[in-house]
Order: structure tokens, then C-alpha cells, then sequence
């Protein structure tokens, strides 16, 4: 698809019109970086500020050494936060927020009052649906 200025662009209509079609597969992972559940809520609890690996594995129940690892390198990779390390003794590393963060925190915030708002409607409608799809055709 053209825009008329000649480049190709990933849409015609919609939230991806005007978007060149040559930077879609990067926004599509920072968009898969970003929704991805423990990104979001890393990116969450860091929001009333710096805390050390151990303190982000105990505010978020479920997340393994080895994925909150991995989350934590990927975010610092796309600058989304930072991590300072003290030489001290014992050895102190802090996480925090990066500046680029900064809006996608309350977008990320605004999802989690989403979710927790809606939990009851969104399981029972999950409930309904599992019952509607067993029941013999």
C-alpha cells in the first residue's frame, strides 16, 4: 500500500496506517517486548522505584530466576530500564525505570486496573464459554 508521499505503508485504515511498512516487524516486537506479561509487570513494580533482583522476585509471584533473568536483560536492552551495580559487600544491583519507560508505565498501570476491574466478568464469561463448548453439539 501507498501513502502519497510514495512509501509503503503497513495500512490503508487503522491504528498501522501511516506506519511504513519496512518498520512494522520491528514495532510488532517491541510490541510483543512490551505486552509481554512479565515485562508488565516488572515494568509495574519498579514504578515507586529502584528495587534489587530479590525484591522483584518477591512482588511477582510466579516468575522463575531464570525468565525474571531474561525479562530484566531484555527491557535493559531496549533502554526501558537501567541497572546499576554498587561495589560494595556484598555486591548490591538495583533496577529501575529508564526515562523511555516513563509513558509506558501508565499505559501499563492503566492495564492492570483494566484487568482487575473486569476479573469476575472475564472469568465468568471464560466459565460460560468452557460450559457452552463441553456440552455435546
Amino acid at each position: 500500500m501507498q501513502d502519497s508521499a510514495g512509501t509503503d505503508t503497513a495500512a490503508a485504515i487503522g491504528p498501522c496506517a501511516g506506519i511504513p511498512a519496512d518498520r512494522m516487524a520491528f514495532i510488532r516486537q517491541v510490541l510483543d517486548r512490551v505486552g509481554d506479561k512479565w515485562s508488565m509487570l516488572i515494568v509495574a513494580v519498579l514504578e515507586d522505584g529502584p528495587l534489587r533482583y530479590t525484591d522483584l522476585q518477591r512482588q511477582i509471584p510466579g516468575i522463575s530466576q531464570r525468565m525474571l533473568t531474561h525479562t530484566l536483560r531484555q527491557l535493559q536492552e531496549d533502554g526501558l530500564i537501567t541497572r546499576s551495580a554498587y561495589a560494595e559487600v556484598p555486591p548490591r544491583v538495583e533496577y529501575a525505570l529508564a526515562p523511555l519507560s516513563r509513558g509506558l508505565k501508565d499505559i501499563v498501570m492503566e492495564l492492570i486496573r483494566w484487568a482487575s476491574e473486569h476479573h469476575d466478568d472475564i472469568r465468568a464469561n471464560r466459565a460460560q464459554s468452557g460450559a457452552a463448548s463441553s456440552s455435546p453439539s
